[in-house]
């Protein structure tokens, strides 16, 4: 499984970078607010920056829901770098932006999925990736791991290449669920990815071992 980071901070990209174990980025308005990225320019600098940092594919959304809009952002942001994925909300000229896009070599990401429905179109019309946002559905008291089941089974019914990416992942439960569900890949937060780490006998034996290491030097 592909591990994404969810976020605009540089910091916490070039972390999850030095780490190892990164292979891409997602981004929306929502997280360049929080960095306090405004400005078409600026927006366009910042994912820039990103690129810069990582390998793998960087999600930069449209702001427009009309479909001539969507199409003009997405040409533009393709611009910016290779590694561009222009992300795309789940809205009927959404669905037809990306078989724009589709047909013409530009990969997307349709965004804001919270039906196996949804899934399917975007499938259908061409998205690169898909994603389900499972976190969402878990506090609305819907299982959002569920639907992650029922949109690996329906893309492996018709052979759909569209990858599924876990989106809105809280915790690193939701990443090992998603693992064992067989989603292609997870993004969230850095505090998730790093939370894989930890186990208590971990630290115990570490400890152990470095205090039996201090007797025998000592």
């Amino acid at each position: 499984m592909k591990f994404f980071i969810d976020t605009a901070s540089l910091k916490d990209i070039q972390d999850a970078q030095d780490l190892g174990v990164l292979d891409g980025v997602t981004t929306n308005p929502s997280l360049m607010a929080k960095e306090g990225i405004g400005g078409e320019e600026n927006v366009k600098k910042h994912y820039k920056a990103i690129c810069e940092i990582v390998d793998g594919d960087v999600s930069a959304e449209v702001i427009s829901t009309d479909f001539e809009g969507i199409i003009k952002e997405g040409e533009e942001l393709v611009k910016i770098d290779d590694q561009i994925v222009v992300k795309v909300p789940m809205i009927k000229d959404g669905i037809k932006a990306i078989k724009y896009f589709s047909e013409r070599g530009i990969r997307t990401n349709c965004t804001l999925v919270f039906s196996a429905g949804q899934a399917l179109l975007a499938a259908k019309a061409g998205a690169t990736y898909v994603s389900p946002f499972i976190g969402r559905l878990d506090d609305i008291s819907t299982d959002g791991l569920q639907l992650i089941q029922d949109i690996r089974e329906i893309y492996d019914n018709y052979g759909y290449t569209t990858e599924i990416l876990a989106a809105s992942v809280r915790h690193p439960m939701h990443i090992l669920e998603c693992a064992k569900i067989g989603a292609d890949v997870m993004t969230g937060p850095l505090s998730a990815i790093l939370a894989l780490l930890k186990h208590p006998l971990t630290d115990i034996g570490l400890a152990k071992f470095l205090e039996d290491h201090a007797k025998v030097n000592a």
